[in-house]
């Protein structure tokens, strides 16, 4: 490879002091406040959950929690990884609680909730540990919540196909899995992620889910409640403003809509601290406009976008969209 093929890969992070640019009108939000919000605060403590609106500094958890709508984490709160736009803590965790699926089920159900988002750290030091966790909060919360629509957004378990092939023979309505940028990017944003791999993991869950005859959409219709002739419906999210470009954005809509991704979310990456990768320009909300254009055009049955958006935002109305869910 030439020298200037070469400079063509590298990512250049500017480590200068610069001076912090005050926030767009469009990307405030309001301050959490009001009896649901605590409330909700109060039941995560009191059972040893986390929520990722917490750890991952979510913009929206004043809206989101006000509305009874929390995705909580699993696995803990330390993820094996250190990606550079992310604000959930990294380290060493500690051993996997088995009894924190029931513990989530039953913060479902007292919550009274029509569509439950769970997610988790990276758990790379126990795979499968990490997958047979997701399997059983899918049991827990079909157990103590019947009726209540799951989303599980899940990591790519390093590729780990019998991790996959377990959660989506547990029959979560909504598979998410976040590609989170594009190629270019991976090495210094998404540490120990792999683009290919992520790609793979949503085509495979949507393959599998016919083939191991693991239905995902409820139809009341149907006999047994379930639409065995329908796919999962798979999902991922994307944030922008780490220093990519438009075309790479659509280039990578383009994969994701070859691999028969259904939901995308678009949201502005937002600094959460000067250890994290810098953020290189705020979208506009015409810009979000029209990458949610171009990406309904290549086939998404729907598609979020827009400063504040998160993967989990929204996201019962995402499902109603769809049609699908």
């Amino acid at each position: 490879m030439s020298p200037l093929a070469q400079s063509d890969q590298l990512v250049q992070i500017d480590l200068s002091p610069c001076i912090p640019a005050p926030k767009p009108a469009w990307l405030k939000a309001r301050a959490p406040m009001g009896e649901t919000f605590h409330s909700l605060k109060k039941l995560a403590r009191d059972l040893n959950l986390h929520t990722v609106c917490e750890s991952a500094h979510c913009p929206n958890i004043g809206e989101c929690w006000n509305h009874k709508t929390a995705t909580f984490m699993m696995l803990g709160n330390l993820c094996t990884r250190r990606c550079g736009f992310c604000a959930v803590p990294k380290g060493k965790p500690e051993p996997i609680d088995h009894t924190e699926p029931e513990r989530v089920a039953y913060a479902v159900a007292s919550l009274g909730l029509k569509h439950a988002v769970i997610t988790s750290v990276n758990r790379d030091d126990d795979n499968l540990g990490a997958a047979r966790a997701f399997v059983n909060v899918i049991a827990e919360i079909r157990k103590q919540a019947p009726g209540c629509r799951v989303e599980v957004l899940t990591p790519d378990f390093q590729g780990v196909a019998e991790a996959r092939r377990m959660v989506v023979a547990a029959r979560p309505e909504i598979l998410n899995h976040n590609i989170e940028t594009v190629p270019r990017l991976y090495r210094v944003a998404k540490s120990g992620g792999r683009y290919e791999r992520s790609l793979e993991f949503l085509a495979e869950a949507k393959r599998e889910s016919l083939l191991l005859g693991a239905p995902s959409i409820r139809d009341v219709s149907s006999a047994d409640g379930w639409d065995n002739e329908k796919p999962i419906v798979t999902k991922t999210g994307i944030i922008v403003g780490m220093g990519e470009e438009m075309h790479e954005l659509l280039a990578v809509f383009r994969d994701l809509a070859d691999r028969k991704v259904d939901i995308l979310t678009i949201g502005q990456y937002l600094r959460p601290s000067r250890d994290h990768l810098p953020m290189s320009r705020f979208y506009t909300p015409d810009e979000f406009a029209f990458l949610k254009h171009e990406a309904m055009q290549m086939g998404f049955k729907h598609v979020e976008s827009g400063p504040l958006v998160r993967s989990s935002y929204h996201a019962h109305e995402q499902a109603q969209s769809t049609g699908l869910a």
